[in-house]
């Protein structure tokens, strides 16, 4: 692996047709039972490959085995009903029908650690796993029972942290936590929204990271960041807490975003997992454009702490755009790192 500058990927990748539909967010299955798990091992295993092939240091599954990056977490939990479903307006943003919190939450057994301990097997690189974050986890669900946002996050985290102690004892490197809400909800994240996520990572010796973006290339996110003027300033209310946190890596949307570079600053210290793979466009970026990403991001951020990567996860993508993003990735990263190591020399 490269030890300067790592490549990475957010979170999804997309399936393969014979799996789910194409470009599709959230797709059923296309198999069923046996069919389904060995089907879903091999879209794992396709998307291993297509990493390596593509030059990307730090492997991860691609969510190659689940649905959604939240509820296919929850629906192995106890205390939520998936058939009492209401309507919630998600993240402020769009509406969508959801299952019930109806009892106590909790985790009877291991959501991921089979699907994690199948990826450390396909692979000597090191690799990432994704987990949804509290606060995201309670913005996805209508809650009967709790009727508090905030003790059902930290139900959730006391429940991620089991879940993630056993994927670090399968071999996981990293880590990372998915809060897209903290983009959204600022009160909360400075009250409780941070303090659950460490309850979350305490205790790991495994890498955390803290993924917060703007969503996936879809309409109503689309839609809502045309909204937001020519910066986009939310990573100021987030970053200054995180920076004080216990959480390893902070990942954040860059390329083709009006988030200003130098909001960087605000998470001095702390590693960069820099978005740099645009995922709302099927435009594939140029080596060289992701090569001035990076240097921009250079100003802020030692290159020990950057992590070139994508901005979110690529599922509603066609697979041979993804794939070709991948190797702009890495080719913007070659750039770069020949340019530090011609410094260093």
């Amino acid at each position: 692996m490269n030890t300067l500058l790592p490549t990475a990927i957010v979170g999804s990748l997309p399936k393969p047709s014979w799996l789910a539909q194409p470009e599709t967010l959230w797709s059923p299955w296309k198999l069923r039972d046996g069919a389904l798990v060995e089907g879903k091992q091999d879209a794992l295993r396709s998307a291993v490959h297509e990493q390596h092939r593509h030059g990307i240091d730090i492997i991860s599954d691609g969510e190659q085995t689940r649905q959604h990056f939240v509820t296919t977490f929850i629906e192995h939990l106890t205390g939520v009903d998936f058939k009492q479903r209401e309507t919630v307006r998600i993240r402020d943003r769009y509406d969508a029908s959801v299952p019930s919190v109806v009892g106590a939450v909790s985790r009877d057994k291991p959501v991921f650690v089979a699907d994690a301990t199948f990826l450390r097997g396909q692979t000597d690189q090191p690799i990432k796993w994704t987990l949804p974050g509290p606060m995201t986890m309670i913005d996805t669900l209508y809650d009967r029972h709790y009727k508090s946002r905030q003790a059902l996050a930290w139900e959730f985290a006391t429940i991620l942290n089991e879940e993630a102690k056993e994927l670090e004892a399968a071999g996981v490197d990293i880590i990372q936590f998915d809060e897209p809400a903290f983009n959204v909800f600022h009160e909360e994240v400075q009250d409780w929204g941070v303090a659950t996520l460490e309850r979350a990572a305490e205790g790991l010796r495994a890498e955390t990271a803290v993924h917060i973006c703007y969503g996936y290339g879809i309409k109503a996110n689309n839609d809502w960041k045309a909204t937001l003027g020519p910066e986009w300033r939310q990573y100021e209310k987030s970053f200054p807490l995180l920076r004080q946190s216990s959480i390893d890596i902070v990942s954040l949307e860059c390329h083709h975003s009006h988030v200003p570079m130098d909001l960087i600053e605000l998470i001095r210290g702390k590693k960069v997992m820099l978005g740099a793979i645009d995922v709302a466009s099927e435009t594939i970026e140029t080596p060289e454009e992701v090569a001035d990403t990076l240097r921009a991001a250079l100003t802020f951020v030692g290159p020990d702490k950057l992590i070139p990567s994508t901005n979110c996860g690529m599922a509603p993508l066609p697979r041979n755009v993804a794939f070709e993003k991948l190797s702009a990735l890495t080719a913007g990263a070659d750039i770069v790192r020949a340019e530090l190591t011609a410094q260093r020399s």
